[in-house]
């Protein structure tokens, strides 16, 4: 009488059923885990540690309006084209991530799961340190770079019109649509977020997918919106109040709300459910 099989395909060695087993992909309670660590050691890190990362992760976005500029003057006009030229926002992204460099955005999801697994007083208040340390340090880092891109000669008369454009285009959206657009871009961050330690060789590509659907739908991100925005600023077309109220206030509170309080609550409840099951 044949033995049963549990479904498994018969009469593989036990070389092929290994093979089989290492090719599978990690479930959701292990990328929760990789991602819970990550952000306890985010946590336990120091403010100057936090701090410099920040502002250097804050300089680096502005490779994201750089580059949108440059294509953008260097494109014939059409949308065809600023389609393409959409690809220049990626190049921040890539930059930061694969240094390593504190982007607040990330730090929705990785930074909140250790607070949702254990919550405490404590822990709360280590996440609301490291928010505030990353988010002044990343805004500082844009705000610095859209002054000196704006103020140095570094780009032709084509180039600072293109990059005046980038931040009028942000400014054409009222406070409710910097809000909903800002859910959107913080759900799409943590998202990525939560993809890379489950696909690491294909790291490069999944955060040029998520960024260049971010530009395409012209999606409200704080810490790109803030170098495009302050450009204006410092090029005297808009003042500070429409910058903080409405541009960075609305963008922050849609970023936080969909990285944290929507990707990351759905996630860890799918864990924390997922643990109640008892095994059979």
């Amino acid at each position: 009488m044949a033995t049963p099989n549990d479904g498994k395909t018969p009469n593989l060695s036990a070389r092929e059923q290994h093979e089989v087993d290492k090719n599978q992909p990690p479930r959701a309670a292990v990328l929760h885990e990789i991602i819970r660590a990550q952000g306890e050691q985010e946590l336990e890190r120091s403010i100057a540690a936090l701090w410099w990362s920040a502002l250097a992760a804050g300089l680096t976005m502005g490779l994201s309006l750089m580059a949108m500029g440059l294509l953008n003057s260097r494109l014939p006009d059409g949308e065809g084209f600023k389609v393409i030229a959409s690809f220049g926002y990626c190049a921040g992204f890539l930059a930061v991530i694969l240094a390593r460099q504190q982007l607040f955005t990330e730090n929705t999801l990785t930074a909140v799961l250790p607070v949702m697994t254990k919550p405490s007083l404590n822990n709360f208040a280590r996440l609301i340190r490291l928010w505030s340390v990353v988010l002044v340090g990343n805004l500082c880092g844009t705000l610095l770079v859209a002054y000196v891109m704006l103020h140095l000669p570094i780009f032709d008369s084509k180039t600072d019109l293109a990059f005046l454009e980038i931040g009028r285009k942000v400014m054409e959206n009222h406070t409710g649509q910097m809000f909903a657009k800002g859910i959107i871009s913080g759900w799409m961050i943590a998202t990525m977020v939560w993809m890379i330690p489950s696909m690491e060789s294909a790291k490069m590509w999944i955060i040029i997918l998520i960024t260049y659907l971010m530009a395409l739908g012209d999606f409200t991100h704080i810490v790109v919106g803030s170098a495009e925005v302050s450009y204006l600023v410092f090029a005297g077309e808009l003042g500070w109040k429409d910058f903080w109220l409405g541009f960075a206030g609305p963008t922050l509170a849609g970023n936080i709300i969909g990285g944290s309080f929507i990707f990351a609550l759905l996630s860890h409840a799918q864990i924390r459910s997922e643990a109640t099951v008892p095994k059979a």
